[in-house]
Formats: C-alpha cells, structure tokens, sequence
C-alpha cells in the first residue's frame, strides 16, 4: 500500500525506517532512593533536575520562529482506526524506532469504549507496525485514574496483545520505589515535585496513543499532554504523599499537566480522533464523529490541531473560547519550550482532499 504526498510515495513496509535515534527521555534518569527507614520515616528522595522551567507564567513569551522547526501533523479522515493508523505512520516516517526498545503508553484512565480509552484493534496495528519497522523489545504499560488499573488492562486485552506479539506489559501502579523517578519541584507548580515511572524514561522510544475528549475534572481536554499523567505516580512505595490528589485539586491543574512533559520527548504521538467527547469525559460525554486520526512527533503540534477538530463540533467553553495558544495547557507548553510555539511552526500533513479540506478548516482555527 502506497501513499502520495506532495511528490513523495511512502510504503507501508518501510514506514518508520529508521537510523536509530534514541527518542527517550530529555532529562538523564538516575534511580530514585526514596526508602522507609526502620523508625517509618521516609528519607528525601533524590531528583532530578527540571530545566528550562520558568516559575511564573508571566514570564517573558518564547518567541515564535516561523522560518525554523517545524513540527508535522499528518492528518487523515478516516473512520476505519486500523486503517486509519497504518497510513498515518506511513505519511509521518517517524525516526527513531529501529532497534530501539519501546514503551507504548495507550489511554487506559478506564475500559470505556473509545473516544474513552485506547481501542484495541488501533492499538495492536500500531503494534505491528513498530514491529515491521524493526522495534526492539516493546512494552505496555499504564496507570488508570478512575479504575483498577491491572483490572483496566486486563478488560481492553492489553495483556493478551503482550501474550500474543512478545511484549512486556506492566501496571505502573505496581512499580516499586526504585522504579519512580522523582523530578524536583522547583520552577514547577507541584508542591513536593513528582514521580514519573523509570520503565519509560529507560525506553530508547516512547509511544504516546491518546484520544481525542474533553475534561469534566479540571484539565479541560485530555489529548496527548494530558495523556501523560498517566505515567506519574499517584502513590510511591514509603511515600505517604497522593499526587493526583494534589494534581487535581490545584487550581494550576493545567499548568502542571504540562510541566510533567518536559521530563520525557515521545518518538511517536497517535491520536484517535475517529470519534471524540465535546463534553463531559475522560469516561463519558456527548459523542460526536469527526473521522480523524492524527500522527506527529511534537505534543503541543499534536493537540493544538487537535483543539481545531474539537472546535468544529461545539465543544465546552473551555476549549471554543479564545485562542488555542492561550489555553493554559498548550500555553504553559510553550513556556517550557516543549514544541511549536505558534501556527506557524506546524504544517498538516495529508494525502487526499477529503483529508486537505479537514487540515484547511482546522487551519483558521488554530491561528494565534
């Protein structure tokens, strides 16, 4: 099967054809020690640094630079996931993969249906198509916010795709201390910092495949940055601190989903948008259709055309009002230097006119 863009024909069996590039973490882990003591005491674990992190928002704007890193988006219509997912991973010919180990994050808050979690037959097509594209050993994993996570996984098949292509699947939940890395507070707006899970940051790829939904809880809408809280600890072994319980009564929740996505780069971001929640979610709110799946590398790029899609079909005023650029996830992404900074560092990328006239749509809506 072959896709025409702009000139270019790509194969699916060469798709993600890579010189190897390592897309792991952007901050060096190192193994974190936060352990009880005999007396129940826990001692102050160590963290790592989180640098470029402004401490304000008012601080001064990144400058956008139309001219220089662009960020592709590939966009293709589509109501048919599978489908859907292997031709925009031929369009995006992500670098990265080749004999690289590789962590697939899905959306497994809970085993609703999609536009609610990660569907399964998306997922095993992405799957195979990493493994066609000469992934290296490949693992699952998930931390679920309103279930049983192990039960959660267990009920969308994850552990039975593991089984049936060779992977590792794991249930972050479980982890143990040494496998929480914990990121310094400072220049955040976490009060004690956080804990991401070590198995990601240590992946030589991560893959982050999220939906496309609103927020009833405070984020506003759950694309691929909010998909990342996920990998953050709730609970840490002999830590007695809840995280997402500080998370989401903060009433910076969303400039905190934000900071924790500068502790890691995905090599891959795929997004479900054949159906999407306008209201209501992460498990349930009033369905719409907007036939989409979307591929690219840089989350902000990701979401804020996400965001666009959203807009055509009058979602909550959080997300329809204002600017894109000024909603605080994607605004406090840009401070932190995590992607495109303005419409002008992303080109949409698609190979047919149903698709192109989606991307042109989408385009008026994220100008800033």
């Amino acid at each position: 099967m072959t896709f025409q863009n702009a000139g270019h024909g790509y194969s699916r069996r060469n798709v993600l054809k890579l010189a190897g590039l390592a897309a792991g973490a952007a901050i060096a882990p190192t193994a974190c020690s936060q352990i009880a003591s005999s007396q129940g005491k826990v001692e102050a674990p160590q963290t790592a640094e989180f640098t470029p992190a402004p401490t304000e928002l008012a601080g001064s704007p990144v400058e956008p630079s139309p001219t220089s890193n662009v960020s592709r988006v590939v966009l293709v219509r589509t109501d048919d996931r599978v489908a859907g997912t292997r031709n925009a991973l031929d369009l995006l010919q992500p670098d990265g993969i080749s004999g690289q180990t590789v962590f697939i994050k899905p959306n497994y808050n809970t085993a609703d249906p999609p536009p609610a979690s990660t569907d399964t037959a998306l997922l095993e097509a992405l799957i195979q198509e990493l493994q066609a594209a000469g992934a290296g050993q490949m693992t699952i994993g998930d931390r679920s916010g309103m279930a049983d996570s192990r039960q959660t996984m267990m009920t969308k098949g994850a552990f039975d795709l593991a089984d049936r292509y060779g992977l590792n699947a794991i249930v972050l939940d479980e982890l143990d201390a040494e496998n929480w890395q914990y990121f310094d507070a400072s220049g955040t707006h976490w009060q004690y910092g956080f804990a991401f899970a070590q198995p990601i940051l240590n992946a030589g790829a991560i893959v982050n495949a999220c939906c496309l939904k609103a927020h009833r809880f405070g984020g506003h809408f759950t694309l691929s940055l909010k998909n990342t809280v996920g990998m953050v600890a709730r609970y840490v072994p002999g830590d007695p601190h809840d995280y997402m319980a500080e998370l989401h009564s903060s009433p910076d929740q969303r400039l905190m989903i934000a900071e924790i996505n500068k502790a890691y780069e995905p090599a891959i971001v795929l997004l479900d948008g054949v159906e999407a929640f306008i209201n209501g979610g992460p498990e349930a709110g009033d369905v719409v259709t907007p036939g989409v799946i979307l591929a690219g590398t840089d989350r902000v790029a990701v979401d804020v055309v996400a965001l666009g899609v959203l807009r055509m079909f009058n979602p909550t005023p959080e997300i329809a009002q204002g600017s894109v650029w000024d909603l605080e996830q994607i605004r406090r992404a840009v401070e932190l230097q995590i992607g495109a900074t303005s419409d002008q560092q992303i080109e949409i990328i698609t190979a047919d006119a149903t698709s192109q006239a989606m991307a042109d749509e989408v385009r008026s809506l994220i100008i800033a």
